[in-house]
């Protein structure tokens, strides 16, 4: 069983950074996959950025190299640092865990413990 919490979100003007923090508990924690996904009102919960259990980052194509993804095991924390935000990265951001590390971790399905989300609102 894992549980995550987010927090870092808020209110930004464009160009400004933030970054998203996700404390996990639990035992597998550590080994665990961890993705961030966002979801805008009124669309689907899209993929955002994953690391795997030793620290082997992915990004989606509208946030590389604007997002760095890490992770801190010691702290059972993944981080995303998001930087020159836009107005379009506004949503709810959520971190996910999943015990598998391999491929195919676009898919929200894929996860098997969520957070409650933090709200990101980047302002033009």
């Amino acid at each position: 069983q894992v549980q995550l919490v987010e927090s870092g979100g808020g209110l930004v003007q464009a160009g400004g950074s933030l970054r998203l923090s996700c404390a996990g508990s639990g035992r597998t924690f550590s080994t665990s996959a961890i993705a961030w996904f966002r979801q805008a009102p009124g669309k689907e919960r899209i993929f955002v950025s994953f690391i795997t259990w030793n620290g082997v980052p992915s990004y989606a194509v509208s946030v590389k190299g604007r997002f760095t993804i890490s992770r801190d095991n010691a702290k059972n924390t993944v981080y995303l640092q998001m930087n020159n935000l836009e107005p379009e990265d506004t949503a709810v951001y959520y971190c996910a865990a999943r015990a598998y590390n391999g491929g195919g971790y676009t898919s929200p399905l894929g996860y098997d413990y969520w957070g409650q989300g933090t709200q990101v609102t980047v302002s033009s």
